[in-house]
């Protein structure tokens, strides 16, 4: 499960904002358009929604595999969402989805994809079902809950000293994604995912909260920042890619605009 583990090392494992179907397909297509080596050109939400609508992708027992089809060559991605009351997905055993792995498939890594959806599947029953995760605190007991699944796949398939050198990165780049202290030989984690709320008042002033102080400071200098608002789709902050989610009204002219930041690698 080798792009599985990929997502996890890069940060891309995120808890799903609710428990929309199309919202949380919408959100996790577009973690998916900023991984860097796409070029972030690509609209993958809308072709992946009209997917599920003609070929449900629920696999069962709690997991769904939604994926996008691109021609040519390059490396199969994914990105993962994690749901606590889980999503009515319309999936054929009619249990509520609480782990969404979305593909991004390049024609040449079809097989690779249909291997990597086998294990997933064989790694869920051998667990009994999505108990595990469905009932998890929070998203790094998720995370040690795949990691383990990763490494079942892995010590099968591998001697166990790769085994153990795959785990052992995978989990220091996992802690690093959670903003743990680095540890000594640690991977780069070249995605991480903030929420960003962005306050907007009369005469086009902002106000930008999130937990990256330095990109909260500069959107509130942004000078373009109102324009990019009104079109509440996607655009660049520095090293971030913001990515809308909804604006809520209030009172006096005041609206809250919600987004997604994700750190591009460099």
């Amino acid at each position: 499960m080798k792009s599985l583990l990929n997502a996890l090392k890069d940060g891309r494992l995120m808890e799903l904002p609710d428990t929309d179907k199309e919202r949380s397909l919408r959100v996790l297509a577009h973690i998916i358009e900023a991984v860097p080596e796409l070029g972030g050109s690509l609209n993958l939400d809308e072709e992946v929604i009209n997917r599920e609508k003609s070929c449900n992708t629920g696999i069962g027992l709690g997991v769904a595999c939604p994926h996008v089809r691109v021609p040519g060559t390059g490396e199969l991605l994914c990105a993962v969402g994690w749901s606590p009351l889980g999503i009515d997905y319309g999936s054929k055993d009619g249990q509520k989805v609480h782990l969404v792995v979305m593909y991004y498939i390049p024609d040449a890594e079809k097989n690779t994809y249909l291997k990597e959806v086998s294990s997933l599947a064989q790694a869920v029953k051998k667990e009994g079902g999505i108990q595990s995760i469905a009932k998890a605190e929070d998203l790094g007991t998720v995370r040690e809950e795949l990691l383990d699944w990763v490494q079942a796949a892995i010590d099968a398939g591998v001697p166990e000293a790769k085994a153990r050198m795959v785990r052992l990165e995978a989990r220091q780049a996992a802690s690093a994604a959670e903003g743990a202290a680095p540890v000594a030989g640690a991977l780069a984690v070249p995605l991480a995912i903030h929420s960003v709320y962005i306050l907007e008042m009369a005469e086009d002033r902002h106000i930008a909260l999130t937990s990256d102080p330095e990109l909260s400071l500069a959107l509130e200098k942004n000078a373009t920042l109102a324009a990019h608002l009104r079109e509440e789709g996607q655009f660049d902050q520095g090293a971030y890619r913001l990515i809308f989610q909804k604006k809520t009204a209030y009172d006096h002219n005041r609206v809250l605009y919600e987004y997604y930041a994700v750190r591009k690698s460099t």
